[in-house]
């Protein structure tokens, strides 16, 4: 029998037909439901003003959010995927040339950070007819390459559409990608600007409200089984919990598997938070960052369970850390491709189902009390030692670990830190007293100068009933600060921490470290005797320059001045910046090794004894085959 389907349309241009689409999409886990996109940043050019924003202009309920940067704007909108746990997200648009390659960088961060973000730039003309139009990129070799191709790298999914039929079967798959828990991050769909404004008879089933379930994936049965035999098996396991923990929203769990087992647990920079810093089996951070009980333990640890961690090599400490001859991997991870790493048994699947058949099936084990008690001792001991990095010294300019402590001390339990580069997330990572799983937000898998103000706005838009706290170095903040002129428009109320130490602290320590006296890091005039950049410190104004930007701003000085201007801050319903001289020089110590290449030949004795040292932490790198 023949069947005639007829097929409802509506005419709609590829742009309108895009935001129609994007309007309609949702999220479900554990029976709870909501609207996916949160709505759009963009910067409009003529690669998209026509297009993208005229159907922005015509669906006043999907919200458009005038930013300063395009970097900027995917950084504001990973950062509320992070806070989301990845349930709900923005578009970013721009136009063609430097608007979408400033995207790029975001994109990469958002991939890197497995963060779902939707990109939409502008591309130049399908027809072709008018090249090469303004900001084109010419290529003798071919026609078919514009800037955009460049995203093809950090990008989980890309796509351009040059045909408006193609938007039918490219924006499903674009959500597939962006609501996977394996697969997401920066999804880029270029649309030419011509296209854009092309009108089509899509059908109108294309736009029906459409709800993505994100799936709890659950372990072969047969892996899960070796897994619970390992753990039994093992004499000193040890958990390190990644960011995959929190998207899970696995804390709980993870908790009670903690306590019913007795197992010391490490944190990531994104797994921190997962579990609160008192909890007595909580070694604190790990890795390069790590405390000492996380990095002694580490070195015994026979099993290694992984719970949705990468395994960077600040995690790894290059792969120095885990140095038991014996040393096994357990990987959680609802991706495959980072279940396996270290030659694991991978577990593949999501790390509260994992975990949920783990506890049924474990029985009555228990670890080594001595094991346990170690972890706890050096728990204890560990926060001892934070109480005196937090003690006020009396002295100027305050250390960097003296405005931790203010900041950490006077903020609440569900408030939120923001940070992302410099040497701030170290010693973040190991002096933030944690009390909630949302209230450590770092930006480690990239470390992009520029993310902090931006996120924090993201932050803030995902979470208003908490506050923010957003630490950034002047490095940082000289890169990408005028998101603040964002927040101001928005009222949208974040408090900044600036810390000002006249230059690049962690690459000037880390210049240190390899012999190079902190050659280059420096804000400082030239030496007209020396040739280099080692003069007087530049007179920049870091203060007068937040407030031009709409910020309330005020200077402290002390532990004492700083308390007093987070009291004014919490009082204020604008954006602060609370401005503060740290000094550079005196560092968190404790931290363990990590390699960075040393010149194997130098006229320099520093650069020679730096290399020799480097050869003997080489020794101790391992496979884990």
């Amino acid at each position: 029998m023949d069947f005639k389907i007829e097929v409802e349309t509506i005419r709609l241009t590829v742009a309108q037909a895009t935001i129609k689409f994007l309007k309609n999409q949702f999220v479900e886990r554990d029976g709870v439901e909501n609207r996916f996109f949160a709505g759009c940043f963009g910067i409009f050019g003529h690669g998209n003003v026509a297009g993208i924003g005229q159907a922005l202009q015509q669906n006043p309920d999907f919200r458009y959010y005038q930013t300063r940067n395009e970097q900027s704007m995917v950084h504001t909108a990973a950062a509320y995927a992070k806070m989301k746990n990845r349930l709900s997200t923005f578009v970013c648009t721009s136009s063609i040339g430097p608007g979408a390659t400033n995207m790029i960088t975001g994109a990469a961060a958002a991939t890197i950070n497995r963060l779902p973000v939707l990109l939409i730039p502008g591309d130049i003309f399908a027809r072709r007819n008018v090249a090469p139009v303004l900001q084109q990129l010419e290529r003798a070799e071919t026609q078919d390459v514009s800037v955009n191709d460049c995203f093809k790298p950090v990008a989980k999914y890309w796509d351009r559409i040059s045909r408006p039929e193609q938007l039918i079967p490219s924006l499903p798959v674009a959500m597939r990608v962006l609501t996977s828990p394996a697969d997401t991050g920066a999804v880029v769909l270029s649309l030419p600007q011509d296209v854009q404004t092309e009108a089509f008879d899509f059908p109108i089933e294309l736009f029906r409200r459409r709800v993505w379930t994100i799936q709890r994936t659950r372990p072969d049965k047969q892996v899960l089984t070796n897994a619970v035999e390992w753990i039994r098996q093992s004499k000193k396991p040890m958990i390190i919990s990644g960011g995959g923990t929190i998207y899970s929203a696995a804390e709980e769990i993870l908790r009670r598997f903690i306590s019913l087992t007795g197992i010391p647990v490490a944190e990531t920079f994104a797994g921190k938070g997962a579990i609160p810093y008192d909890m007595p089996e909580n070694l604190g951070a790990v890795g390069v960052t790590g405390t000492e009980g996380a990095a002694a333990m580490a070195g015994e640890a026979d099993l290694i369970i992984g719970i949705g961690t990468r395994y960077t090599d600040f995690t790894t400490a290059s792969k120095t850390a885990f140095q038991n001859p014996e040393v096994k991997f357990i990987n959680i991870n609802a991706a495959e491709f980072d279940a396996y790493k270290h030659a694991a048994l991978p577990v593949a699947g999501d790390a509260k189902a994992c975990l949920e058949e783990i506890i049924n099936s474990i029985g009555d084990f228990k670890t080594d009390e001595n094991w346990r008690q170690k972890a706890v001792t050096f728990n204890n001991s560990w926060d001892g030692k934070v109480s005196k990095y937090y003690e006020d010294r009396k002295s100027l300019p305050v250390t960097q670990a003296e405005v931790i402590g203010a900041v950490n001390s006077f903020s609440g339990p569900k408030d939120v830190l923001v940070c992302a580069a410099g040497s701030l997330p170290g010693d973040l990572h190991k002096l933030w007293r944690t009390r909630d799983s949302k209230g450590f937000h770092l930006e480690y898998g990239y470390s992009t100068m520029g993310y902090e103000i931006a996120a924090g706005v993201g932050a803030k838009m995902a979470c208003p009933d908490r506050d923010i706290y957003v630490m950034v170095g002047d490095g940082s903040y000289l890169m990408n600060s005028h998101e603040i002129i964002t927040a101001v428009q928005e009222g949208i109320k974040i408090t900044i921490i600036l810390l000002d130490n006249s230059g690049f602290s962690s690459i000037g320590a880390l210049s240190d470290s390899i012999g190079s006296d902190r050659f280059g890091t420096m804000y400082r005039y030239r030496d007209d005797r020396t040739g280099q950049l080692d003069g007087e410190v530049l007179p920049v104004d870091l203060a007068a320059h937040a407030r031009s930007l709409g910020a309330n701003v005020i200077t402290a000085k002390d532990v004492s001045s700083i308390n007093r201007a987070l009291i004014d801050a919490k009082k204020s319903d604008k954006t602060t910046v609370i401005y503060v001289k740290t000094d550079s020089k005196k560092d968190v110590q404790g931290y363990a090794w990590w390699e960075v290449a040393v010149a194997e030949v130098s006229e320099m004795d520093s650069v020679r004894k730096a290399y020799k040292t480097y050869k003997e932490n080489k020794k101790k790198q391992r496979y884990y085959l």
